[in-house]
């Protein structure tokens, strides 16, 4: 079994916490038993999770050898200049080392999303915009830590689609996003 998570922010990607008090987890969407997610989405971040039971295809999903590509809508603060993009697209040096090239594009006019909780800080003399950012590795806080390096913070990180699975419900342009909380069965091929 495949399931498609529209993970909101501020949710771990696991079904327990030890925290105190306790943070929102998995546990409190109705997933199904016996699932677990394949891969991880940072607590601050959005968007689609895939969980499984299967455990070799939760290897074919994650493991960096199968270089399946994971496709994010990033609002970054600042006007992003064409060579901060060409160096995304070259691939940035992080502190665990340089990171594989990414495909980039300005998302222009601002993609279309569910309104986020708590909304993120707009300030009238900082400008931001937004950029769709395709990467082939799963590193810790990845995206954030690239477009920090190149002078472009994140502000919002919405994970749209994971291979040829995607955040939205359906099929072509009319085609609606999975709602925040909410989850459906997909096909389990990667």
């Amino acid at each position: 079994m495949l399931i498609a998570f529209n993970k909101p922010y501020g949710v771990l990607c696991q079904f327990t916490d030890r925290s105190v008090p306790p943070r929102p987890t998995l546990a409190g969407f109705g997933l199904p038993a016996g699932v677990y997610a394949a891969g991880r989405l940072d607590h601050d971040s959005e968007g689609l999770l895939l969980l499984t039971d299967d455990g070799a295809l939760a290897h074919r999903l994650t493991d960096p050898r199968h270089k399946l590509p994971k496709t994010y809508w990033v609002q970054v603060e600042g006007d992003p200049r064409p060579e901060q993009l060409q160096a995304l697209r070259e691939g940035v040096v992080l502190n665990d080392g340089p990171t594989r090239p990414a495909k980039v594009r300005r998302l222009d006019p601002a993609p279309r999303l569910w309104p986020r909780d708590p909304p993120v800080r707009y300030r009238k003399t900082v400008p931001d915009a937004w950029l769709e950012l395709v990467i082939s590795e799963g590193r810790n806080r990845q995206v954030r830590r690239m477009t920090a390096a190149v002078g472009l913070p994140t502000l919002r990180l919405v994970r749209v689609a994971i291979g040829r699975h995607r955040l939205a419900t359906g099929q072509g342009p009319d085609a609606g996003w999975l709602p925040p909380g909410s989850w459906h069965r997909v096909d389990g091929a990667a």
